[in-house]
């Protein structure tokens, strides 16, 4: 499951056994990625409030399938199949149209964004990809390309935080050896949508 000492759910005690509890998806299953913080539950709480609110948060205005797939694009550049994999369970729920999630999945490998994807769209993508790849090379007119595309500022915003937080979550699971080893893939974890509830209590 990883390359360093994890705790399982059923050992756990203390704080980490809230936070677990708090982080289980449906039948009570704490990802693997999770279970990689039980040394350092503070990281694990973390870890959870910067995935609901780049993801998950009503405050967010950006479609939520638009955010998975920018995720899933981010992990097929840094090739984290854990993610990748993932996340398209998780957008393959949102959908509900298999053959949609299909085109996408194609179109994000093969970096034909074009065959799958709006103008809009696609330039979010693009700006995800540079600052995955190249980020010292990012400049001001890349935001005015993602502005001429049709994205208000607050929603630029959304897409360059979902990109940060995959290229850590990649790196976790990447650095840790963290494998999706047993588990039902593409369930979110936790119940709240309101990041105040993972700093907290």
């Amino acid at each position: 499951m990883s390359w360093i000492e994890t705790v399982d759910p059923d050992a756990a005690d203390g704080r980490l056994k809230t936070l677990f509890e708090r982080t289980a998806g449906p039948g009570g299953q704490v990802d693997n990625i999770l279970q990689a913080h039980g040394l350092r539950p503070h990281t694990l709480e973390g870890h959870m409030a910067l995935y609901k609110a780049v993801l998950h948060h009503f405050g967010n205005a950006l479609d939520k399938a638009y955010l998975e797939t920018i995720g899933i694009y981010v992990s097929l550049l840094n090739q984290c199949t854990y993610c990748v994999e993932h996340h398209f369970a998780g957008l393959k729920r949102h959908l509900a149209d298999d053959e949609r999630a299909g085109a996408i999945r194609a179109a994000l490998e093969q970096d034909a964004l074009g065959e799958a994807f709006s103008r809009r769209e696609a330039a979010g993508l693009v700006y995800a990809r540079k600052l995955t790849r190249e980020p010292q090379h990012l400049v001001e007119t890349d935001i005015a390309a993602l502005r001429a595309a049709g994205f208000q500022d607050g929603e630029i915003l959304e897409i360059n935080q979902v990109t940060a937080y995959f290229a850590y979550a990649n790196r976790t699971v990447l650095g840790l050896g963290v494998s999706h080893e047993g588990e039902t893939l593409g369930l979110s974890p936790g119940q709240s949508d309101d990041p105040e509830n993972w700093s907290h209590g």
